[in-house]
């Protein structure tokens, strides 16, 4: 005889203690619904989310802003979900001005190694 297959959008009570670490400092969660399906379908399949942050070092240091998305991704792990900090590099070497009115200055591939090891340094004071 099969045992019954948890529904995938069953909201337990770990999905709620999820959501609520997920909406602790949280101005708003969008979209909000999608989320909860997500951490309910983990939760009914026991398997853990995998959620991405990447960054490109395009600075010597993460920025103090990056602190909120890294705390909740450390939030999130001790939850039992799986983070992923990447690193690129790409954008920084060609000098991306996304989100300026002018080019970044291009780094050297030596400025841009530095960097992304501070980064790594850093971020690993936060997470696993």
């Amino acid at each position: 005889m099969t045992q019954p297959q948890k529904s995938p959008n069953l909201v337990t009570d770990r999905v709620k203690e999820a959501l609520a670490v997920t909406l602790r400092g949280c101005e708003e969660l969008i979209p909000q619904d999608d989320w909860v399906k997500k951490l309910a379908r983990s939760e009914a399949t026991g398997t853990p989310l995998r959620i991405k942050l990447g960054l490109d070092p395009t600075a010597p240091d993460i920025h103090i802003g990056h602190t909120v998305v890294l705390n909740k991704m450390r939030q999130l792990q001790d939850l039992g979900h799986t983070v992923i900090f990447l690193i690129g590099d790409f954008t920084t070497l060609i000098g991306d001005p996304s989100g300026r009115n002018t080019t970044r200055p291009p780094l050297t591939r030596e400025q841009i190694e530095v960097n992304a090891q501070t980064y790594y340094r850093q971020a690993s004071m936060v997470l696993d």
